[in-house]
């Protein structure tokens, strides 16, 4: 059967591996004359391997895809971020550390913030560990109701499915006012949880915080070389196989032909399929169906319910002499995974607050990475390079501003921020490369500048992402098409998870198409 793939992000990729290691002849198309979108890495700096977009790589490495797809074979490698996380010292008191070993972190946890609290997060990881591996485990395939009952059934057998619920159904804020007495730990939380966009003040977010446990079983890993590394690693696995990728020629349109697909692209080809995955963001798949001719009543409907958002954040990719230096912490403490430069909860929702109304935070909230502390490789000798993401950035801004004429003012302020915690960091830059919501819907695609495609609220999650008719990954009237990518379940991040799913209901349906008539008669 030929398939052809629309995208080349990661989810896509994962769908077309899976399919061509089937048997199936399949192309990949993609605008870009770099593969991967988000999870791609280029020269931005001369000799520094710099990523577009994701930097550590979470999810993926809890799904069994790298095993399953041996891209070990292909090249890929990672490297644990052990510490995971990391809170700077603040008014005398230590630097909260997230070591893998929970022993370790209890006790910086100790020292930092009370015995209690330590005590508190032992708990927190014994409790909300084994729900994490079950909410990774609901990722694992399409969220239909059987599935998702299957994969938390037994979670809780001692504390009733009604309690339990209700914790799901919390706030992350409620969660960890539950477990924690200090602000310090509680913002460090919701700083990780928050990451997918919601603040954790948000019903349903619970499970957010809460997936910081999983850490301490396997850490977000740092691919060699570069988050594009997995991008490579996955077109190299399709080739082995017989796959085409093509670069620079961009989808124009998906129009039903027969049983299959007509698939036009800017370069004037046109491609038969039998079956289409679409990797695009939801509304730009809306919008190739469109030009394809597929009525329009339902995809103005479609495109009204489904909410992109304000925009989460932006980034500054930097070149440094050196790496941040935490007054009181060891670099090897601070340096090798997420670097949470928050203090309380309070300036998480001032910025979130902002960025509703179209303004910038007050003070930028930032997650600094420096992965030159773990592969140097991505740097020239003497240099090192940090991706710093500020949260929550708004796409539009109020009164008619520009993000041209604001986006270097705002760098200004993210270096800054960086540097009231690392004094002397902002010395040490050398080059920078702003990335504002803008330029990131431009550059990947991410339309609003939503890393997450659409948000990850409660309403727009699992049985309901995007909306409850597309949540199965097909579209009503569309036979043969399937969705991946983060605008699909499980939601954005780099999981992989969306796209072997999509392979698997392409697969599924190849294999009843095939079937002889007479077949179980």
């Amino acid at each position: 059967m030929s398939v052809v793939v629309v995208g080349s992000g990661h989810n896509a990729l994962v769908a077309a591996c899976y399919l061509a290691r089937a048997g199936n002849a399949v192309d990949v198309l993609e605008r870009d004359d770099v593969l991967g979108g988000a999870v791609s890495t280029v020269e931005r700096f001369p000799g520094h391997r710099v990523d577009r977009g994701s930097s550590a790589h979470i999810m993926i490495r809890h799904t069994g895809i790298i095993e399953e797809l041996e891209l070990d074979r292909f090249g890929l490698r990672y490297i644990d971020c052990d510490p995971w996380g990391f809170t700077p010292a603040q008014a005398g008191r230590p630097a909260i550390v997230f070591h893998r070993d929970l022993d370790a972190t209890c006790a910086s946890i100790a020292a930092a913030c009370g015995p209690r609290d330590a005590a508190a997060y032992r708990r927190f990881v014994q409790v909300w560990g084994p729900r994490s591996a079950r909410v990774m485990r609901a990722f694992g395939g399409g969220p239909t109701p059987g599935r998702l009952v299957r994969s938390f059934w037994g979670l809780d057998a001692g504390g009733g499915g009604s309690a339990l619920s209700r914790e799901f159904l919390q706030s992350g804020d409620a969660l960890l006012d539950t477990f924690f007495e200090d602000e310090r730990l509680k913002a460090s939380l919701a700083w990780f949880g928050a990451q997918s966009g919601p603040p954790m003040s948000e019903p349903g977010t619970a499970p957010m915080a809460g997936f910081a446990a999983l850490m301490h079983t396997l850490p977000p890993g740092r691919a060699v070389g570069g988050s594009g590394a997995l991008t490579e690693a996955l077109v190299a696995r399709l080739r082995s196989d017989g796959g085409v990728v093509h670069a620079s020629d961009a989808v124009t349109a998906l129009q039903r032909a027969g049983d299959g697909w007509r698939v036009r692209t800017a370069s004037g080809r046109e491609l038969r399929a039998d079956i289409v995955i679409a990797g695009t963001h939801v509304l730009t798949t809306l919008d190739l169906l469109r030009d394809g001719g597929f009525d329009a009543a339902p995809l103005d409907d479609w495109r009204r319910r489904i909410r992109v958002g304000p925009g989460i954040g932006m980034v500054v990719r930097v070149a440094a002499t050196a790496l941040p230096h935490y007054p009181g912490s060891p670099t090897d403490h601070s340096a090798r995974g997420l670097q949470f430069l928050v203090s309380d909860r309070a300036q998480l929702r001032r910025a979130h607050g902002a960025a509703l109304a179209g303004e910038l935070p007050p003070r930028p909230v930032v997650l600094a990475m420096s992965f030159t502390a773990l592969d140097p490789t991505i740097a020239p000798p003497g240099e090192h390079q940090l991706s710093l993401w500020a949260q929550w950035h708004p796409y539009r801004l109020a009164d008619g501003r520009d993000w041209a004429t604001i986006a270097q003012r705002e760098g200004d302020r993210i270096v800054a921020e960086v540097d009231s915690y690392a004094p002397g960091f902002a010395d040490a830059v050398l080059r920078r490369y702003v990335q504002t919501p803008v330029d990131l819907e431009r550059e990947l695609g991410l339309v609003g500048g939503n890393v997450m495609h659409v948000e990850m609220s409660l309403d727009q999650m699992m049985l309901w992402r995007p909306l409850p008719e597309l949540s199965r990954q097909r579209v009503p009237g569309a036979p043969g098409l399937y969705l991946t990518g983060a605008s699909t379940h499980p939601g954005g991040g780099v999981s992989g998870a969306s796209g072997r799913t999509a392979a698997r209901l392409a697969l599924r349906d190849l294999r009843r198409h095939r079937r002889p008539r007479w077949f179980g008669r």
